[in-house]
């Protein structure tokens, strides 16, 4: 009976954020539109909607996948878990603030290069699933493969666990940047003037998503382009992109999506590799 309780009321918070989510970024579009006209019904809006949904699931899985791969750091390190929650080392000396700040930073630099390694040809398959939205929103940002998803978050929290920072400040990392991802996925024009080059911004992130050549393989940072500075694989003109999706075949249905990468025999151009990419393009 509590967890039909507590099932509840997280449908009942999903359906809340996504009314309040709605109209917040339907008022920003209204004003700096990035495509202007888009419909808030755009193409892929209901598979999407299930997406919202189905985070419920990833909720409830994520800790327990967590949990399993944080066995082989406990052994490795001679730890009980609730000290590897503490954090060990020199950073868990560090005030809470500083271990906040230092996460952020080594997590998305963590998170540049899983992005990539997700563009590679083992792991696009999954990864194309998210690129597939063709008229991109706020709500795009939760059109993600079950395997993608999760193999993101360890391949950034493990490791920042494995450092020794306070489990706590790892854990506010993840909303913290779900947040973040809706907010760059949304169909909005900022750029964030002065700091366009400091902080990710709808405008960068949605030139990620472009089907367009001249943008493909770039702007792989969650929150700070400067990572893509460093490696070259950042762009960002002054103009709009106004095409998305992919070149793969991807079924428009949210069951279809989740099983299309297991379907080996159909063929799926991988995107280019991000090994060799070109010099960084600071495009005005």
């Amino acid at each position: 009976m509590a967890q039909h309780k507590d099932l509840l009321h997280q449908l009942i918070g999903l359906l809340i954020a996504f009314g309040g989510l709605t109209a917040i970024y339907w008022v920003i579009a209204r004003f700096w539109p990035s495509v202007p006209g888009q419909k808030i019904v755009r193409k892929g809006f209901w598979t999407d909607c299930i997406y919202w949904l189905w985070t419920i699931v990833t909720k409830a899985v994520t800790p327990i996948a967590m949990g399993a791969a944080l066995f082989p750091l406990i052994y490795f390190f001679g730890l009980h878990f609730n000290t590897l929650a503490q954090g060990h080392g020199l950073l868990s000396h560090q005030p809470l603030w500083a271990q906040g700040i230092g996460v952020f930073i080594v997590g998305d630099f963590l998170g540049y290069w899983q992005h990539r390694w997700f563009h590679g040809r083992k792991l696009w398959r999954f990864h194309a699933v998210h690129h597939s939205s063709q008229e991109l929103d706020w709500l795009s940002s939760v059109r993600l493969h079950p395997v993608n998803e999760l193999g993101s978050k360890l391949i950034q929290a493990i490791p920042l666990v494995a450092l020794g920072f306070n489990l706590t400040t790892v854990a506010l990392y993840a909303p913290i940047t779900t947040f973040y991802a809706i907010m760059i996925h949304a169909n909005v024009s900022w750029d964030l003037g002065p700091f366009r080059y400091v902080f990710a911004s709808p405008a960068f992130h949605r030139w990620h998503h472009t089907k367009a050549d001249e943008g493909q393989d770039k702007n792989f940072a969650g929150a700070l382009p400067l990572w893509d500075l460093l490696f070259g694989t950042f762009y960002m003109p002054r103009r709009q992109p106004a095409v998305f999706g992919i070149d793969d075949p991807m079924p428009e249905g949210f069951i279809g999506q989740m099983l299309q990468p297991f379907r080996w025999g159909r063929p799926v151009t991988a995107a280019p590799s991000t090994i060799d990419l070109p010099e960084a393009t600071l495009a005005r």
